[in-house]
C-alpha cells in the first residue's frame, strides 16, 4: 500500500510537471493560449490511457499506479478545462460551448483510438 502511494505520488509529480511544460511550450513557442494546451494534453492523455487499458493493463501493478493513476491522473485535468471554459464564456458563450464539445468529442475519440491501436 505504501509503495503504491509512492508510485502514484511520483507519477503525479511528473504528470503535473509535464502538463506545465506543455502549457509553457504552447504559450511561448506556438503563441497559443492555455485552453489549446489543455485540449492537447487532455487528448494525448486520453489516447495514452486508451492504449494502456486497451493492452489489458487493468492488473493493478506498479505500472498501473505510476502511469494510469499517478502520471495520467495528474497530466490530464478537468479543473483547468472548467476554469478555462468559464474564462472563455465571460467573453463569448458560443466559443465556450464549442470548446466543451470539441474537448469531450476529441478526448473520447482519442481514448477509443488508443484502445483500438493497442489491440
Amino acid at each position: 500500500m505504501i509503495f503504491n502511494l509512492l508510485f502514484i505520488g511520483v507519477g503525479g509529480a511528473i504528470g503535473a510537471i509535464s502538463r506545465f511544460g506543455i502549457n509553457e511550450i504552447f504559450e511561448k513557442y506556438l503563441f497559443l493560449t492555455s485552453p489549446y494546451a489543455t485540449l492537447f494534453v487532455n487528448v494525448i492523455g486520453c489516447f495514452l490511457i486508451g492504449v494502456i487499458l486497451g493492452m489489458s493493463l487493468p492488473t493493478k501493478d506498479t505500472s498501473y499506479y505510476f502511469f494510469v493513476i499517478g502520471f495520467l491522473g495528474s497530466f490530464t485535468t478537468m479543473s483547468a478545462l472548467s476554469y478555462q471554459t468559464i474564462m472563455i464564456a465571460n467573453s463569448n458563450l458560443i466559443s465556450a460551448l464549442s470548446y466543451i464539445i470539441i474537448t469531450v468529442v476529441l478526448t473520447i475519440l482519442a481514448t477509443y483510438i488508443g484502445t483500438l491501436i493497442a489491440k
